[in-house]
């Protein structure tokens, strides 16, 4: 089968033939028909994430038709999304394997698992014809999105909501970053009437009158403070400085959630930025109850994404123009698309 490969870090991918995967127990076998490219994709191909699986393919939100249905796997679960046969289209998601073991996974926290895979980074992923993934993993996807459409929500959508989901029942909300994952869940907190707040890089005036078209109360720089204090924030960019930004612009009380799974260093401030019981925390990965949950919203709002589409073979090109800034929407690479 093709596929783009990621022999060593720092370095392109690789345009490769590879052997046809095949499913294990408890595996599907799904032929891709297009996969997102993600913000984490980059950090993986920069070294910036440490010890990925090498050689690798990458790529963790895949939309694909089952080909193959491996022998049943003795498991157990309460997630309804395991039953899948030849032909459905199916989504897989960053989250890829854990053991159902562990503490956390015994305590409804499998996103914590001490033994966890993932997706495109420590097992392959959708940047080929074919991958294979573990059924408890996969999600049934919402028919009322196309297979472009759709693959953006399975890591900018999945792990976008559930950094909403941490901010409770906040009614003034920041958003710090206006990327894809920011533009998706920005569309629910509006739906689910919260006042939203954008932060941009200073002087970006087009983004941030992109925010208020969508719905935004307010606009600004991520180095001014908005009108009035924030119930909650949320840090969709990977820059450890908006931290304390973001905390200084709280309410008593107020949570700053970091959204990305990597983050530059977050400086120093003072402790009575934090005081008056203010928290910072981050998200790591996904559940499956998120995925249900927001595949269940989504098509209720409806949540819209926009995409710009490459071929797989023009998978380092998407990633290159991501890294640059120069994309006019999710870049989504078209394996199988009739």
């Amino acid at each position: 089968m093709r596929a783009m490969v990621l022999d060593r870090p720092k370095q392109p991918l690789q345009a490769r033939d590879v052997p046809k995967p095949k499913p294990g127990r408890g595996q599907l076998l799904v032929r891709v028909n297009s996969c997102a490219v993600c913000r984490t994709d980059l950090h993986v191909v920069d070294g910036e994430l440490p010890n990925p699986k090498l050689p690798l393919i990458m790529g963790h939100q895949i939309v694909g038709r089952v080909e193959e249905v491996g022998a049943p796997a003795d498991f157990k679960s309460e997630i309804s999304n395991q039953k899948f046969a030849i032909g459905d289209r199916v989504g897989i998601p960053w989250l890829g394997w854990t053991d159902g073991e562990c503490a956390y996974c015994r305590s409804n926290r499998e996103n914590l698992c001490d033994n966890a895979r993932f997706t495109g980074y420590t097992i392959d992923g959708g940047y080929a014809e074919f991958t294979v993934a573990d059924v408890r993993y996969c999600f049934h996807l919402p028919d009322r999105y196309n297979d472009v459409e759709v693959a953006p929500l399975l890591c900018a959508g999945l792990i976008g909501y559930r950094s909403y989901r941490k901010t409770g029942d906040a009614r003034r909300l920041g958003f710090y970053g206006f990327g894809n994952a920011a533009h998706l869940i920005a569309q629910i907190a509006l739906y689910e009437g919260r006042e939203l707040f954008v932060f941009t890089r200073p002087g970006d005036t087009k983004t941030q009158e992109s925010a208020k078209a969508l719905g935004a109360r307010w606009a600004g720089g991520s180095n001014d403070m908005p009108p009035e204090k924030l119930d909650a924030a949320i840090i969709f960019a990977s820059v450890g400085p908006l931290v304390p930004a973001a905390l200084r612009t709280l309410a008593k009380g107020g949570i700053v959630v970091c959204g990305g799974i990597h983050m530059s260093d977050i400086p120093s401030f003072p402790y009575a930025d934090l005081w008056e019981e203010r928290v910072i925390t981050s998200v790591a990965n996904l559940t499956r109850r998120d995925g249900e949950e927001f595949f269940d919203i989504a098509p209720r709002v409806p949540v819209q994404t926009k995409t710009q589409t490459f071929p797989l073979e023009q998978a380092n090109t998407a990633l290159d123009r991501f890294r640059a800034g120069q994309l006019n929407g999710t870049a989504v690479l078209v394996v199988n698309v009739k």
